[in-house]
């Protein structure tokens, strides 16, 4: 018997992160505070894409792993609720392996390498010529991360924004392929024309690139320009401190659309402050760097003390995280094996069932 289609109650949402480290200032602005907003309103899967590090760090293996259960800790100290949404393991789900394999065959290589997202990580990370094969394999495997769960939108910071190009371009190509979907059907019409696969669509946060301390590049933990939960309200202060603008007497007409004002209208909650801010700042009525700094910095020392004590709640409970990834992962196995079972109807390739599980 072919599987059944499912009719679903809410739209679904698949976003997540790579392991490489703790979460930062600028993933919560960036993707993690719209999570927390859509996991009331959406069916959201949340994914630790352990694979995906191992594009550049497969010989630290202990490290991933370890970076896979901080990350948990991250996201239950920005607000992500596991009763709400499921967080789990990339490589516990074997659909998006296999569902990897096959876009690959629907993607050009050439198509793939012109991803400029890649090509800006290729640089950041000075890969040069030195990159493996799977560095650029992950970019479709990013669409498989996607796909496999069905998703219709994906929060994502506008860096991401070309990887999830690349998963709308699989999802029409597999529909018109194996569905019989007209090239002319609308993107929003692919399910209902018979397509497997919904062509998501990128949900950006109002704040879609967070810039690093430094003033100028995006907040990265590789470029030391990143601030963390677990920073000290010292830390922070220090670190907001060195952010550059360029502006050197409080009597000068500044700039508000410096990086330093992007973290005023960011991080100061009251509209009618900020709106003072930028009308004494760009009058260069008297007011230094310094002086927004500090206000700015103890602001960012309000939101994140909360966030502070929920992480502490879990700091060395690593049984209660991996329970959390446990119920996660069993989860998304059973959406992405359905999803599975469809793609492999829909391409002849449905020669036997089968039934994954955990054992306890």
């Amino acid at each position: 018997m072919p599987p059944e289609r499912v009719t679903l109650p809410r739209q679904r949402v698949l976003t997540g992160d790579t392991p490489t480290g703790q979460l930062h200032l600028g993933h919560y602005i960036g993707s993690v505070k719209r999570r927390v907003e859509m996991q009331d309103t959406h069916e959201c899967f949340f994914i630790l894409a352990n694979m995906h590090a191992f594009t550049t760090r497969a010989d630290r293996p202990d490290e991933i792993r370890r970076d896979c259960l901080e990350i948990v800790r991250d996201h239950l100290a920005m607000g992500i609720d596991p009763r709400k949404g499921s967080i789990f393991i990339q490589t516990e789900v074997p659909a998006i392996a296999e569902l990897t394999y096959w876009f690959a065959m629907l993607l050009p290589f050439n198509r793939v390498m012109r991803n400029p997202t890649l090509k800006d990580e290729m640089r950041v990370k000075n890969l040069g010529e030195t990159y493996s094969f799977g560095f650029p394999l992950y970019a479709v495997g990013q669409t498989a991360d996607i796909l496999a769960f069905r998703a219709h939108a994906v929060p994502v910071g506008e860096d991401q924004v070309p990887h999830l190009e690349l998963t709308r371009e699989v999802a029409r190509r597999f529909n018109q392929l194996y569905c019989g979907v007209s090239e002319h059907t609308p993107d929003e019409e692919h399910e209902a024309a018979g397509g497997v696969f919904p062509v998501p669509y990128a949900d950006v946060g109002k704040v879609g690139r967070l810039v690093g301390t430094d003033g100028v590049n995006k907040m990265s933990k590789s470029l030391n320009n990143a601030i963390f939960i677990t920073d000290s309200p010292k830390e922070i202060r220090k670190k907001l401190g060195k952010l550059y603008t360029g502006r050197v007497n409080p009597t000068d007409p500044g700039d508000i659309d410096n990086a330093l004002f992007q973290y005023v209208r960011t991080f100061i909650p009251d509209p009618e402050r900020v709106r003072e801010l930028e009308r004494a700042y760009a009058a260069g009525d008297n007011i230094g760097d310094g002086h927004i700094k500090v206000e700015v910095s103890e602001a960012i020392v309000a939101l994140l003390e909360p966030m502070k004590e929920r992480r502490a709640r879990y700091e060395g409970d690593d049984d209660a995280i991996m329970d959390i990834l446990r119920e996660g992962t069993t989860r998304a196995v059973e959406v992405t094996e359905e999803t599975l079972a469809l793609a492999k109807e829909a391409g002849k390739l449905d020669f036997f069932g089968r039934e994954i599980r955990f054992r306890e």
